[in-house]
């Protein structure tokens, strides 16, 4: 069974000849040496950590499977005259994403993707070129709206769906499905349009991970849905440093084991990108412009695979957007500056899909927001005044279903989740074991989205 308060021991090394084990991709035998130990009398802070790992390795091992070969073929069908010297390079740069398994390299399921999606070079020799003008366009302009008129405020209705694939249907059989719904926040005038089946709980609107619970005897090709309709209401902020009030909260500041906590590199690095500014939103501005020119947006492997989420972007200078949030939020939080999480998805009439993004507060301002992933885009895509946007503010095309980062659910998953910390797409269960990511299907309808 799953102890969310378990997570905390994550930050526990594992023994020397377990990582060993790990890091060459021997799972197997890493697994066997976990189960020796755990039949041994050892600390209830190993023994836990050792739990986990099990966990973590399996959901490891499904995630990179793409060997070298296969990789090279998916690069070449896709990108025009591609070299297999361009992914040996792509490989040594931490472009892709790759493990050891058995001693022999593979690459991540969305290794492709994330190049395409972060390298233009590689996006220019497409053979099949992806349209995603219009996107940038909406979002573009959203920013000179918010700023010529203060704001923006649109309606959005919005259906979002969880299937189990064929594969792992067990039909008859109790399932549990937690399915996430918008929180009240930025977003107001929430309604629960419809859930297929009908759910069994709803979580209260101000539920930090918000749900709808479903526990029924699964059918063949069942859906389960929710429907709902929300509006968005954003300011424009444009602060000003010389506002800033003398005295700050203190609330927000603390460290969240095993991810937001100040280790000693966190730290160093801190001190160096702040020097000796005391303007909390000055120095929130140089953390936010530190990420955004120096860590690469990449497509990331499950978060519960990644000991420490936020140290892992410091030292590998690369992660998605939920991966940048967190090292902007430690960051801030080792410097003084209260920092907290958000995330749901991000909605448009082009694209729907899972999203993070963070908030920080300045006295007498309150609470802003940062996007360090889309701000970072902007930069990269030359477009400074968008850079700038995303420090201080957020578009209103967004479904905020978490407000805070490692929270339980309401009520609470049995069984190990494939996202301990955050919830976009939702989590099954049988009676005696998680349902997997791969294991299952999520689909987004957009019925109406306007502005008020």
């Amino acid at each position: 069974m799953f102890r969310f308060d378990d997570l905390k021991y994550l930050k526990v090394d594992l023994p020397e000849d377990i990582l060993k084990l790990k890091f060459n991709g021997n799972f197997e035998r890493a697994v066997k040496l976990i189960d020796f130990r755990l039949e041994k009398q050892i600390p209830k802070a190993m023994r836990v950590r050792l739990e986990l790992e099990k966990e973590i390795i399996t959901t490891i091992k499904g995630e990179y499977t793409y060997s070298f070969e296969q990789a090279f073929k998916k690069m070449q069908d896709n990108i025009k005259d591609f070299t297999e010297e361009e992914l040996i390079k792509l490989q040594e740069e931490g472009h892709a994403d790759w493990i050891l398994v058995d001693g022999n390299v593979k690459f991540n399921d969305s290794f492709y993707d994330s190049l395409v999606k972060t390298r233009t070079d590689l996006e220019a020799r497409l053979i099949n070129k992806q349209e995603t003008t219009h996107e940038r366009q909406f979002i573009d302009d959203n920013v000179k709206d918010m700023k010529e008129n203060g704001g923006a405020s649109y309606f959005i209705h919005l259906t979002t769906s969880v299937k189990v694939k064929k594969e792992a249907e067990r039909i008859g059989e109790k399932i549990k499905v937690h399915m996430p719904l918008p929180i009240d926040c930025q977003q107001s005038n929430i309604k629960i349009v419809k859930t297929t089946p009908e759910a069994n709980f709803i979580a209260p609107e101000d539920y930090p991970q918000r749900t709808a619970y479903f526990e029924t005897v699964l059918t063949e090709d069942q859906e389960f849905s929710v429907e709902y309709t929300y509006e968005n209401h954003l300011k424009y902020y444009n602060p000003d440093s010389s506002a800033v009030a003398s005295s700050q909260p203190v609330f927000c500041t603390e460290e969240l084991e095993p991810h937001i906590m100040f280790t000693p590199y966190i730290k160093e690095l801190a001190q160096e990108i702040i020097v000796d500014e005391t303007n909390p939103l000055i120095k929130a501005r140089k953390i936010y412009d530190y990420i955004t020119q120096n860590v690469k947006y990449s497509y990331m492997r499950a978060y519960s695979t990644i000991i420490n989420i936020p140290e892992y972007a410091a030292l590998n200078l690369k992660g998605d957007c939920g991966v940048q949030s967190l090292l902007f939020i430690t960051l801030c939080r080792c410097v003084g500056i209260p920092a907290k999480w958000q995330s749901g998805l991000a909605v448009t009439p082009y694209k729907i899909g899972p999203h993070d993004w963070a908030q920080f507060y300045i006295e007498p301002f309150g609470w802003l927001y940062c996007d360090p992933s889309f701000g970072g885009g902007a930069l990269r895509n030359r477009n400074i005044e968008k850079w700038n946007f995303y420090f201080g503010n957020l578009d209103p095309f967004r479904m905020i279903a978490n407000s805070e980062f490692q929270h339980e659910f309401n009520p609470p998953k049995k069984y190990w989740r494939h996202d301990p910390y955050d919830n976009q797409v939702g989590e099954c269960e049988y009676e005696d074991r998680s349902i997997r990511r791969e294991e299952y299907t999520v689909s987004y309808q957009l019925t109406d989205i306007h502005k008020i």
